[in-house]
């Protein structure tokens, strides 16, 4: 499940309450074509896609079991959450109507934070504009929720999203336990990156 990061900042109510109605009302035409926000309707198909383990192995904040059922709830729990101000489950489809990709975005606006979890279609995760699809949701994130800081975990063996994140200009700050929400446990890297650190890279 979403960790806070260890990072503390310090952030007013205004801030906070910002934050919360930046999520709640999220104008996903900004993130580009095919985004959508998740919806009960959406279950069979996220549960179709994240049933590919080459896509849900890795990520520790799925439901589990992955079912229609158990991803409905999840989805329904997202709506709920956003209209708290807390999260964004996200869907991507291609031109045909296909589900490519999910990203959900756990946000704490009393800590001026954001973590973002996803994964692409087995394929799509060698191309090119996976990075670059990354770069553009991290700096969504900043401008669209206005966060001032965003963390990221990945298991200790995923060279590839270890090395997507490492050029993406996140600080490495130890490891951390991920715990799924079915119980186990599992040791992960972590990252964290300001949004002052993110702007002097990207701009």
């Amino acid at each position: 499940m979403s960790s806070p990061p260890t990072t503390v900042l310090e952030v007013s109510e205004a801030e906070a309450a910002a934050i919360r109605a930046a999520v709640a009302g999220a104008d996903l035409t900004t993130l580009g074509p095919g985004w959508s926000l998740a919806r009960p309707t959406d279950a069979a198909d996220l549960a179709a896609f994240l049933a590919d383990p080459a896509v849900s192995d890795a990520i520790y904040d799925l439901p589990r079991p992955i079912t229609e059922a158990t991803v409905r709830r999840w989805i329904e729990e997202s709506e709920a959450l956003q209209r708290e101000g807390r999260r964004l489950l996200l869907l991507t489809r291609d031109e045909t109507g296909a589900l490519v990709g999910y990203s959900c975005v756990s946000v704490w606006p009393e800590r001026s934070a954001a973590e973002l979890a996803g994964a692409l279609a087995r394929s799509r995760q060698n191309e090119r504009q996976g990075g670059a699809g990354a770069l553009h949701t991290f700096s969504w994130i900043f401008d669209t929720l206005g966060v001032r800081m965003m963390c990221l975990t990945a298991a200790l063996d995923n060279v590839r999203s270890a090395r997507l994140i490492d050029a993406a200009g996140f600080v490495r700050m130890g490891e951390r336990d991920c715990v799924r929400p079915d119980g186990p446990t599992r040791r992960s890297l972590y990252w964290e990156v300001t949004r002052e650190q993110w702007q002097a890279r990207w701009g």
